[in-house]
């Protein structure tokens, strides 16, 4: 009688303590049916550190994931402005020769160095890119090379007041990606006169671009960082660039805002940490 007890009793323990894991392989099960994307609830002390592992697994898969659908996003975008240079370069080619190869050829680069970077960023997965440090100065000099010829009809004027030694700790394909779709945005609305300077500020860079074209109401502001969402259809566009740029900068550890410029148009803030030159 005394063993039967034991047993018993030994049984009883066994079945409570399997209790958590029944537990676990239900949430395991809805966390593989997408119904939630953690293990949630408390577990014994002996198995909560796996549980706390197992959820920041998660978690870096689930932002893997999402990096990989915005670069996706970030490579198809990209291309877009150099195809278009190389399009209108294409035109007059035919009309003049070629007094437009090397720009051509500058722009097949651009794609390729695109297309080879967020290649070898999907590859890298979640793990950390070496430090590196851009410079501002350079960076926005070539931009603005290229979109005075891209927008020559228009006869913009640049004014650049970013001092030599700003770097910062971003990839130059990446800060090309922020400055570009930011600058080609400023020239789409612009009037005249776009104007790009910069400070440092704890640990930061700022970057500030300012058009003086008609600028964005306060109440449509937020919407701009939407994926796909223009404030004015008439204007050419695919509505990605800001919200591209904000992805970037997060992904940074920086950030970008909105306000209105001192000339009436578009005031953009983006800040990304600082790196110093060689």
């Amino acid at each position: 009688m005394f063993a039967l007890l034991i047993m018993a009793a030994g049984a009883l323990i066994v079945s409570s303590a399997l209790v958590p894991f029944r537990r676990l392989r239900s949430q395991l099960i809805e966390v593989r049916d997408g119904r939630t994307q953690t293990i949630s609830g408390s577990y014994p002390n002996e198995i909560q550190p796996v549980i706390d592992d197992l959820n920041r697994l998660l978690i870096e898969r689930e932002q893997a994931v999402r990096r990989a659908q915005a670069k996706a996003g970030n490579l198809a975008h990209g291309l877009k402005t150099p195809l278009a240079i190389m399009a209108q370069e294409a035109e007059r080619a035919q009309r003049q020769g070629q007094q437009s190869a090397n720009i051509l050829l500058q722009q097949v680069e651009r794609m390729r160095r695109q297309i080879e970077y967020h290649l070898a960023q999907a590859r890298a997965g979640a793990r950390n890119m070496p430090a590196v440090h851009s410079s501002v100065r350079d960076c926005a000099d070539a931009l603005t090379r290229t979109l005075k010829r891209l927008y020559a009809d228009r006869a913009l004027s640049f004014c650049i007041q970013i001092p030599g030694d700003h770097f910062v700790r971003v990839q130059r394909e990446d800060l090309e990606e922020m400055l570009g779709n930011v600058l080609d945005n400023a020239c789409k609305w612009a009037k005249s006169r776009i104007a790009l300077s910069s400070h440092a500020q704890d640990g930061q860079i700022w970057i500030v671009i300012e058009d003086d074209g008609p600028g964005i109401s306060p109440p449509l502001r937020e919407s701009v960082w939407q994926r796909g969402v223009r404030t004015d259809e008439t204007t050419p566009g695919s509505g990605l660039g800001l919200a591209i740029v904000r992805e970037l900068a997060e992904l940074h550890s920086g950030s970008i805002s909105l306000d209105e410029s001192t000339t009436t148009g578009l005031k953009v803030n983006l800040s990304l940490p600082r790196a110093f030159g060689p």
